[in-house]
């Protein structure tokens, strides 16, 4: 579902990511792991097409982001770091503007935001405007949005930033049916723990680099599990 083949990206010569390449299978949550710098925003935003590779390719579901982007992204559900929002939309506002944008028919995009709504437990203030929403809800409002054309891929930067112990849970959850619906899942995340816990393979990139990448009982078999890995590898 996701191939990356020998991508790299240069910033005024400095190298944010070098000859990278991993592949992601329909159903398979994938993680990329590593220090602040490494490169793992930069590989996120060039997968999404807010960044050109300087080389390389990268395929969503055998379609190119760079010769193919508008149906790349037709496919692709996205949750950045820092997401904008409007303000001065109310929740359920935003959700149709989205849907707009991905050209859904209304009534679809009624009900798949009254079912993502329910899903993340905002369903009783969809009505509140954006500005007034603390950050663990407005993340699960850019959650809702991402998900409401049924991606086949979804590609997320740090996905548990500001989600309480509930929302951290149902996300979890979500995660976990949209794997066994056959959507390839791709986090960037400082969460180890998380990580070893939600994910089926972890790759772990340092300087622009991909070191290595291991599955879930490959880092059981660890001493110390996937943080003692990552340190090691980052020493």
């Amino acid at each position: 579902m996701i191939i990356i083949d020998g991508v790299s990206k240069h910033f005024n010569g400095f190298c944010a990511v070098n000859d990278l390449s991993l592949r992601v299978e329909p159903g398979e949550i994938f993680a990329l792991v590593g220090p602040n710098g490494a490169g793992k925003t930069t590989m996120i935003k060039m997968m999404v097409g807010l960044l050109r590779p300087d080389g390389g390719k990268i395929l969503l579901a055998d379609y190119d982001t760079v010769r193919e982007p508008i149906k790349a992204k037709s496919i692709l559900g996205y949750v950045p770091d820092k997401p904008f929002l409007y303000g001065k939309l109310t929740m359920k506002e935003f959700m149709f503007f989205v849907s707009a944008i991905r050209k859904m028919p209304r009534t679809l995009a009624v009900a798949r935001t009254e079912s993502l709504f329910d899903t993340f437990g905002i369903r009783d203030i969809e009505d509140d405007l954006i500005e007034g929403l603390s950050r663990g809800l407005r993340q699960r409002l850019v959650f809702s949005a991402a998900l409401i054309h049924s991606p086949k891929v979804l590609l997320i930067d740090e996905p548990f930033t500001g989600l309480d112990a509930f929302g951290v849970r149902t996300l979890r959850e979500i995660l976990g049916r949209l794997s066994l619906e056959g959507v390839s899942v791709f986090l960037a995340t400082h969460s180890l723990h998380l990580a070893e816990d939600l994910c089926h393979r972890v790759g772990f990139i340092k300087k622009g680099e991909l070191l290595a990448t291991r599955n879930k009982e490959e880092i059981k078999n660890v001493e110390g599990g996937l943080e003692a890995f990552f340190l090691r590898l980052g020493s």
